[in-house]
């Protein structure tokens, strides 16, 4: 019989923990009960959980009841931690839901049945804190069934003091067999739990141990058991570190087995497992319906299906965004790398660097969540860090369809993709559908195009905030028999979303959307109108008031940016008698649209991360057009009809950028046979460049100055390429990731050795172009001027700067060593700067070991 795997789900303080301790002391898994206020509970055991008294992260314990094996996995309450609630909810065979009976069905609690039902989970529901409600026996629990039928569920049915009619009542089946005298039996019964058409309700006290023995009961009885095939499969739930950082994969094993030094056959995933641990012992094996920790596998994530499709897309995302401010000393290379591991373990942080500001910044649910953050960070890696003010994360999406093209043809690539984007219903996401003929595009096209829409998150245009709730339909496009690539249809595809969103802004047909929160308002009557008068002013909505017991109770909802610090409110005017309960709504309309568009001052053109416009083939080069250009040099014909102009007449191209004119191969190969030639001591005739205007400097002396000049290192960017193994092979599918791999691998070197460092490229084939330097995080890049070659670059620059800095020259090139010998600069060969980054990369490592 396999192991059924529960979990416990409540809103924060209902009694979930309590629940869970004393189901694995009735059980005999644990010898001593603990208490949530003693801080000695078996599930809570890491110390910011005890010292604050609530559950953050999710643990597991095993116990048997009624003679089968149960795994129990304890969850967060408080709504800051409820993405990793929801995390665990794709490797459940059942839930039992608590609810405080004191409290209610409060919005969290609505919450958890909507993800219950998102992701089809059975549940079970325990009122708990029986002994604090204002009433008893079974009166009492007839008043609660009530509220849960209203709020909860129609099916949630008593099983404490069971009716066998409400059951049959809740099934078609079972209802015409108790009509016809049958006996009800227990298999219809799982049946319909299982099928969640009867939720069944318990009544207790956990702190009391009442009613538990009865929910154990109804658990051996009325669950049914996993079916699970033969074949290897396995859900990863949960990515940990171990106090060595060694990284912890936590899965459900759906089928089959996996055994120590097994590799498990999913796309990323490398390494082999080197050991299992289950129900707290290390085990060789776990079989299907196991809930194991393994340790030795890279590349795996929260909700990765491995033989399995993968867990639904979360429901709960942050709605709030801070800086992180580390201490002074710390590098921000470090400190990224840092928190890039507590990405790992929570996914929706979401640590992003800002490359213009240089500042880094988290996406968190709520002000626990920076506190505990702040924590984890300090206990880890001995890092204090700290956050600046706290800004809403906004969403965009249109209010009526758009059409956009995006065109993506430099030299020797090509693609072109048509889309029609539509508004998609509210909390939709982005949905990616095609509607073209195999006949005019084939069909790995349509799939790559579908998949690149739905790879990213795409910005809107407004705030560059991310595209949300749109159907996106694919409607037309064109690949090149000969030069066409998969990251062409990439380009053409983002820009295809951009260009029609432009056209959107221009309508006026961009929304801006803000996270709400549903809130449930409890306070004495007197003070309800003032609350009523804020949720108005508040842009928010709410319900007639109702009274329950000797308080008001108003539920409705409202923007986050006005609910976020509306408790402390509530507190003072009420003097303590109030309090305000908040779960997270969903996005609708921001209720101050123009102000927040105004105040973020996006320019859509500007961001070069997220480019509006395409790139024509003109005369053998790429030409980059603006978006309200691009419609008029389409090569497809659009899916909307002839676009005119003005005076009803047809567009037509006005640049020579058709298909098939490209310029030969053999001359776009020249940059690589340079490059190339150059690491076997080979010299090629210099390349055609632009021409660059580059002011002189004074003449200076090439004798040593006796201050110690700044260190500057400057790299032959082809030159390294071809002469390192792993940036030729990419370069020969591909020499823009191999270029944009090189730029990823020094930037990290430079901030480490915390030395000035340029890359050095030829820009090929550009006519009347100077030379363009741009800022890669912390790296300069420099694309030659026409007609200058990176050696022409890299020698006149050390000519000119050898007094101001101290200048290293990475390259093989054996002519142009020569040269900066002369100069009087250092040398280092590509394979010596292989060698240093590989030692920086090995010492980054250990210095998060805490080796150095």
């Amino acid at each position: 019989m396999s192991r059924l795997t529960i979990g416990v789900v409540a809103h924060v303080d209902a009694g979930k923990t309590t629940l869970s301790e004393n189901i694995l002391y009735d059980c005999k898994s644990i010898r001593q009960l603990g208490r949530v206020d003693n801080g000695d509970t078996c599930l809570d055991t890491h110390v910011l959980e005890r010292k604050r008294g609530i559950t953050i992260f999710s643990s597991q314990a095993s116990f048997t009841a009624g003679g089968r094996e149960f795994t129990l996995l304890d969850t967060p309450g408080h709504t800051d931690f409820s993405a990793e609630m929801e995390r665990t909810l794709s490797v459940l065979d059942y839930a039992i839901l608590i609810v405080a009976a004191p409290e209610g069905v409060q919005g969290h609690t609505l919450t958890l049945m909507k993800l219950l039902d998102h992701y089809n989970i059975p549940a079970l529901i325990f009122v708990n804190k029986m002994d604090r409600y204002d009433g008893e026996g079974r009166e009492a629990r007839e008043k609660l069934m009530a509220m849960l039928r209203a709020r909860l569920s129609g099916e949630c049915v008593n099983f404490t003091d069971f009716d066998i009619e409400e059951a049959a009542g809740c099934d078609e089946q079972m209802l015409e067999d108790y009509l016809a005298g049958k006996e009800l039996r227990d298999e219809d019964i799982i049946r319909c739990i299982a099928q969640r058409r009867i939720f069944p309700v318990y009544f207790g006290s956990a702190l009391r141990n009442a009613g538990v023995h009865e929910l154990l009961d109804g658990m051996a009885r009325f669950m049914s058991n996993s079916e699970y095939g033969d074949e290897p499969a396995a859900r990863v739930y949960k990515i940990t570190h171990d106090d060595r950082h060694n990284r912890i994969t936590h899965m459900k094993i759906m089928g089959g087995s996996v055994k120590i030094r097994d590799s498990l056959d999913a796309e990323g995933v490398t390494g082999k497992i080197s050991q299992i641990e289950t129900g707290g012992r290390l085990v060789n094996e776990a079989a299907a319906g196991d809930i194991c920790a393994v340790a030795g596998l890279e590349g795996t994530y929260p909700g990765q299906g491995i033989g399995c499709e993968d867990a639904p897309l979360p429901e709960i995302e942050p709605v709030m965004t801070y800086q992180v401010i580390p201490e002074d000393d710390i590098s921000p290379v470090i400190a990224m790398e840092h928190l890039r591991e507590i990405e790992e373990e929570s996914p929706e942080l979401r640590f992003e660097w800002d490359e213009k500001t240089g500042e880094i910044h988290v996406k968190v649910m709520g002000l626990i969540q920076l506190e505990i953050l702040r924590d984890v960070v300090r206990e880890r890696f001995g890092m204090d860090i700290g956050f600046g003010a706290g800004t809403i994360v906004y969403k965009e999406t249109i209010k009526a369809p758009t059409y956009g093209v995006g065109h993506f043809e430099p030299l020797r690539h090509y693609a072109e993709v048509h889309l029609v984007m539509a508004p998609g219903e509210r909390g939709s996401g982005v949905t990616a559908v095609s509607d073209v003929s195999e006949d005019l595009l084939a069909r790995n096209w349509q799939r790559l195009i579908i998949t690149h829409i739905l790879e990213k998150h795409h910005a809107g245009t407004l705030t560059g905030s991310e595209l949300t709730d749109v159907v996106i339909t694919l409607r037309g496009g064109r690949a090149h028999v000969k030069h066409t690539e998969g990251g062409d249809f990439r380009q053409a595809t983002y820009r295809a979303i951009r260009e029609g969103l432009m056209e959107a802004r221009q309508a006026g047909d961009c929304v801006l959307l803000e996270p709400y929160y549903n809130f449930m308002i409890s306070m004495p009557q007197e003070y309800i109108g003032r609350a009523m008068t804020d949720i108005e002013a508040m842009h928010g909505k709410c319900d007639p008031p109702e009274q329950e017991g000797s308080m008001t109770v108003l539920r409705g909802y409202a923007p986050v940016s006005k609910l976020w610090n509306y408790p402390n409110e509530i507190n003072a005017y009420t003097r303590g008698y109030g309090s305000i309960a908040l779960s997270l709504r969903g996005y609708d309309v921001c209720c101050e649209q123009e102000l927040r568009v105004a105040e973020k001052g996006y320019d859509p053109d500007a961001d070069l991360r997220n480019p509006t416009g395409s790139v024509f083939c003109d005369h053998g080069a790429g030409v980059y057009v603006s978006w309200d250009e691009v419609k008029g040099l389409m090569h497809v014909e659009s899916v909307l009809g002839t676009k005119r102009d003005a005076t009803g007449a047809p567009v037509t191209a006005v640049r020579n950028a058709r298909v098939d004119e490209w310029i030969s191969p053999e001359e776009v190969d020249a940059i690589i046979r340079q490059a190339a030639g150059a690491n076997k001591k080979n010299k090629v005739a210099p390349r055609a460049k632009k021409i660059y205007t580059y002011e002189s400097g004074k003449s200076v002396s090439h004798k040593k100055p006796q201050i110690k000049k700044p260190e500057y290192l400057l790299i032959d960017g082809y030159n390294i390429i071809f002469a390192w193994d792993e940036l030729r092979a990419l370069a020969g599918t591909n020499i823009d990731a191999a270029r944009l791999r090189l730029m990823d691998i020094v930037s990290n070197y430079a901030g480490f050795r915390s030395v000035e460092t340029a890359i050095v490229f030829d820009a090929y084939r550009l006519e009347n172009h100077r030379t363009e330097l741009i800022d890669f995080h912390n790296i300069h890049v420099v694309f030659t001027a026409t007609a200058q070659t990176a050696d022409q670059y890299i020698e006149r620059f050390t000519h000119e700067n050898a007094s101001k800095y101290d200048i290293t020259v990475a390259t093989s090139d054996g002519v142009e060593q020569i040269i900066i010998r002369s100069q009087g600069s250092r040398l280092m060969s590509a394979k010596n700067l292989y060698e240093e980054v590989k030692d920086v990369n090995d010492r980054i490592k250990e210095y998060i070991n805490g080796s150095l």
